[in-house]
């Protein structure tokens, strides 16, 4: 009981600030969202959440901990995530900028972005992120119950953590879905698309040059 009133309450402080702050993760479903509607979007999710998931396993198993400690695997994650985001925003600003008319408008809406390749894309995103690694490595163990930094216990942990990312994200993309009509607009479309791949090129960057 005391640990549900202290160490449990002070991990989910942290995570709901952690998740609520946008980065990648939040870009990334909120361009899929917009390029294939709902299903896209919850598949997006889905697939950050089952990105953390396997972060939050590894890290449970001590697998993570021998990727922060070796300086040039980590580098090599984080440099494929970096370029993984760079090259979504750089598709994103290329259909932003790219002339439109009535017809490639209409052929852009007939083919929306699949759910396979938005969760595929949720997963390479939150994967390619060591920053989720090295969080969870220096996150879970503060947090597990008294006693028990066993794989069970840092492993439930890491899991309410990407169940709590999946809840929050899935609201986005239902809240953006909700108004898709307004915003799947071609001048106001095209707007967003050029912010979000702004973004994500800005996201790609700073993971690239950000220290540990």
């Amino acid at each position: 009981m005391e640990y549900l009133t202290g160490p449990l309450l002070a991990f989910l402080g942290i995570s709901v600030l952690v998740i609520v702050t946008p980065g990648p993760d939040t870009a990334v479903t909120i361009r899929n969202t917009l390029l294939g509607g709902r299903t896209a979007g919850i598949a997006t999710a889905a697939g950050v959440t089952t990105g953390q998931a396997i972060w939050a396993l590894a890290t449970s198993a001590g697998i993570v901990a021998l990727l922060v400690a070796s300086e040039p695997l980590f580098l090599a994650v984080k440099y494929a995530g970096a370029a993984y985001l760079m090259w979504l925003g750089i598709q994103s600003l290329r259909a932003a900028l790219r002339p439109t008319n009535h017809v490639s408008t209409q052929m852009a809406a007939a083919r929306p972005l699949a759910p396979r390749a938005a969760f595929i894309q949720g997963v390479v995103s939150d994967l390619g992120n060591p920053k989720m690694a090295a969080f969870f490595t220096s996150l879970l163990p503060q947090f597990a119950p008294p006693g028990d930094t066993s794989f069970v216990g840092l492993a439930a942990l890491g899991l309410l953590f990407s169940l709590m990312t999946l809840l929050w994200l899935v609201g986005y993309a239902l809240a953006i879905a909700r108004v898709g009509n307004v915003l799947r607009r071609p001048a106001i479309r095209r707007t967003l698309e050029g912010l979000t791949g702004a973004t994500l090129i800005g996201l790609g960057l700073k993971l690239a040059t950000e220290e540990r």
